[in-house]
This record gives structure tokens, sequence and C-alpha cells, in this order.
């Protein structure tokens, strides 16, 4: 396989946000995640754990978006604030049935997002909220003057307004947002952004519920009657291989079950393909962001746990899927402007386990981190030729992208059994230096454990850097089943 780098030739910017995150109030993101409460014997910050603030550090966590999900349109904000002591109880109908102290409101979340340096996306309550509920979140949040949401802010121990970039108005609101007609919502959204208000410096990217996986008219109706009134819009699909009510399992799948997740998850490619044509039609500017903020993969829950909570296991599949997709959104990132996997602790395809005071590093934060390096950089042109395919389908993806001197190439190679000899001929510059790492493993399914947290991890990788003539090439052999990252150091 050959492949052609442009090192001159830069294709859009990647928005660093692509690479966000999902925290919802589900099963044990939040709780016994995140959070553990002050008085825990697990080492935490304001009752957040350490553990997992120096990992997302670590993995340069741009964006978190909180609190749902589902979760978001039953969330009522206020019993969320004040004096941990006096707020309400609320049952969480949603996810398990289960009763919740509210005790990680607002200002626990942006004290979080502090803590790990990314930036706060809040959902705001559409389904079963108000317009002036919605409004008042907003004041309470970022008015810096005199009024009774920013009194009351401040009597709850935070002077300063908070900074917040993105604010949705609500979630799914085809579904359990309130199973609303997409003419019903354009109409809905018009009326609850006009109150979503900047004040003082802070200044709302404001955001759209959009389709479900390929329901085109619905992102027809929106883009046509209310675009005008929002920066971005929502895209969400999850990988899920067996049917939906009969779900395969995280673990213990066989190579039909793998190449079917694999092909589920190319999907993804598709969708943003004709969304962004619809979107086109519309603004031709690409002023409005497409936001995939929910995807990943979605298996049985596993055996033993509450089936509300979807905590499941992540292995070197997942990995797979998050390359696969981190690389089609860099290649689409002329349109895509945020992506938020789903979810960050404990819940679905997580890039954080825990129990009790363990956790884990699952392999899909390993990409996540191997790939960090596209973060705000420029996408470069690249093209593969002669690309082997398995199971009926290329075996391989790509992305490549440039900044402050260096170039990052990711790919990803889906054969369960062969290796991809792959040579990438460089034009428009030349490279002093070229090095790699990967993630694979001879078993499928090999996944880390609290017992062996570092079973699966990247590892360096050999990589040639040869000139002929004057054409430089660089060189490598990419295992079955791998996530591999190259970078190199431009002259």
């Amino acid at each position: 396989m050959k492949a052609i780098l442009n090192l001159d030739e830069k294709q859009a910017h990647i928005n660093k946000n692509i690479y966000g995150h999902f925290s919802e109030h589900l099963g044990r993101c939040i709780y016994g995640g995140i959070y553990v409460g002050e008085d825990s014997d697990i080492p935490n910050t304001e009752g957040m754990r350490n553990d997992i603030i120096e990992a997302l550090r670590n993995m340069k966590i741009p964006v978190l978006r909180w609190p749902g999900g589902c979760f978001a349109d039953e969330y009522h904000w206020m019993d969320g604030i004040g004096p941990k002591e006096k707020r309400p109880c609320m049952v969480n109908t949603h996810w398990g049935g289960v009763t919740e102290d509210n005790s990680f409101g607002t200002h626990e979340f942006l004290r979080f997002c502090e803590l790990i340096g990314a930036e706060p996306y809040i959902n705001g309550n559409c389904g079963s909220g108000t317009v002036r509920e919605m409004q008042q979140w907003v004041e309470y949040m970022t008015f810096d003057g005199i009024s009774p949401m920013s009194d009351l802010r401040k009597e709850n121990g935070r002077e300063e307004p908070w900074k917040i970039p993105f604010f949705a108005v609500g979630n799914e609101t085809w579904g359990c947002g309130g199973n609303m007609r997409p003419e019903y919502y354009a109409d809905e959204y018009r009326r609850y952004a006009t109150y979503l208000r900047n004040f003082g410096g802070n200044k709302i990217y404001r955001i759209a519920v959009g389709p479900n996986a390929a329901d085109y008219h619905w992102m027809e109706i929106m883009m046509e009657r209310a675009s005008r009134m929002f920066d971005g819009i929502t895209l969400h699909y999850y990988t899920v291989p067996g049917e939906w009510k009969q779900k395969c399992h995280a673990l213990g799948f066989n190579e039909n079950e793998w190449y079917q997740t694999m092909r589920k998850t190319r999907y993804m490619e598709e969708l943003v393909t004709k969304h962004s044509t619809i979107m086109d039609r519309y603004d031709p500017d690409k002023r409005v962001g497409l936001l995939v903020d929910e995807w990943g993969t979605w298996f049985a829950v596993e055996e033993g746990t509450n089936p509300g909570f979807l905590y499941q296991q992540n292995s070197l599949r997942d990995a797979l899927v998050a390359g696969i997709n981190l690389n089609i959104f860099n290649q689409h990132a002329d349109r895509v402007q945020m992506a938020n996997i789903a979810q960050l602790v404990n819940v679905l395809q997580s890039v954080i386990l825990t129990e009790g005071e363990k956790m884990l590093l699952t392999p899909t934060y390993h990409v996540f981190e191997m790939y960090k390096g596209h973060q705000d950089a420029d996408l470069l042109h690249m093209t593969l030729q002669d690309v082997p395919e398995a199971e009926g389908m290329p075996a391989v993806n790509v992305s490549a992208s440039s900044r402050d001197g260096k170039a990052l190439v990711t790919f990803t190679n889906l054969d369960l059994e062969n290796t991809a000899e792959v040579t990438i001929e460089l034009r428009g510059g030349c490279a002093v230096k070229a090095c790699a790492r990967t993630l694979t493993s001879d078993v499928m399914d090999e996944h880390n454990t609290f017992d062996e947290p570092d079973r699966l991890r990247p590892q360096d990788f050999d990589v040639q850097l040869v000139q002929e003539g004057n054409v430089q090439f660089v060189k490598a052999v990419l295992p079955a089943k791998s996530v591999t990252s190259i970078e190199m150091v431009l002259a």
C-alpha cells in the first residue's frame, strides 16, 4: 500500500473539540466515578478523584458535556446548588431508577472542568423545563452584574461568573427529550434560543438538537427553519453490533462480531457525508458546525451489573472503533467541529473504569492520548493507493495533520489476521526524524483489568525514514488489528 502525504497542502483546521467527552448522570459515571465526595478515603480534590483528574489532563481533554443525555431533560439545575445538605433528592427515572442527592451540581461540574483543563458544554432542559429556567441558569453562571441570579451565585460561594462557551437546547428531542417532530422542535428551539443571552464577555455557541443517525428529514427541517439561530447542530450514532434488543457482548465475541462492529462503525463516514451535504445547501460558508456529541460502542452490560447503568468492558475492538471514528472526524474537519464519545467513566465506551479505590485506563483512553497531537492542528491532504481489504471493506483508514513543526499520521488496520505494509511518500516538505507507537495484541478482545491495568497499552514501533534520490519515504508495517501513530519532526 502506498500513501502520498502532501505536507504543504492544508485542507482544514482540526478543532480540538473533536476530541471531546461526555459525562451523564448515568450509572457510576458521576457518583462513584468522577465524584466520590470530600470525605472519601480515595484521594480527591473537593470530592473529585485525583487519579481521574491527572489522567484526563494527560489526555488533554478539551471539552466535557454534562448533565446528559436523557438525564438533561429531567434535570432542574436549582436542585443542584446551595448547601449540599439542603439540596432535594431526585429519582433518576431514565437510568436505573436510583435516587440521587444532587451533591454534584453546577458548581461541582464547573470546578471539575477547571481541574482537568476542559471547557464546559452544558445541555439545558427543554423536555420538562421552561424557557425561564434555562435563561436563569445562563444568567446564574455568566452574568457579571447585579441581578437575582448573580446574587444567588455569590451567596453560593462563587463571586466571579464562569465562561460557558457551549450550551444546547435539549437533548434527543426526537426521543427521550420530548418525542417531538422536527417541525415542532424547530419552533421550540427558536423560542428557547431567543433567551440564551450573552452576558459580559461570555459568548455562547448555541447548539440545536440534530438527527438520530440517518434521519435526514430532521436535518433538512432544522437547517431550513432554524439554522440562522444556532452555531452547531448535533448528530447521534452508536456502533451496536447485533440487534438493539439483543446486543453483542463487550468480551468473548467471535470474528464475525468483530467485523460486524467495524462495518457498523464505518457507517459514520456515510452519515457525516450525507448530513454535511444537506447542511451545505443552507450553509455553504460552513458557519454551522456538525457536532457528533454522542458516539461509540454500545454492548450488552457486564453480567451482574445494573442493566440501567450501562457498564461494559473496553477491549482492543473499542480502540479500533475509536481510531476509525476519530480519523473520519478529522477528514471532515471542515464541517465537524466537535465530537463527544459516550461516556467518560464507567459507562459505555469509557476511557476510564473504576472499582472502589482502583482505576484503570482503557484501550480507548490510549487512542485518545495517541491522537492528541491532532488537536488544533491543520488537516493535511493524504491519499492511499492499493488499500487492502478485509471482509469486503477497506482494512486501513488514516488521517494526517501538522502543527508546531511536526506531522502526525494515525492509521487503523481492522484486519484480524494480516499486516499492512505502507510506504508514505512525503511531498512539499521533508522530515528529519520519525517515531511511532502502536496499540495491538494477538488477542482480539484483549483488555485491561484492575489486577492487570497495563496489559494493553501503546508500545514503541519501528518505522523507517528513507531518502531515495530527491524523494523521502516513511516505511512501516502496520500490525493486524492495530491503531498506530507516526510522528515526524519536520525540517
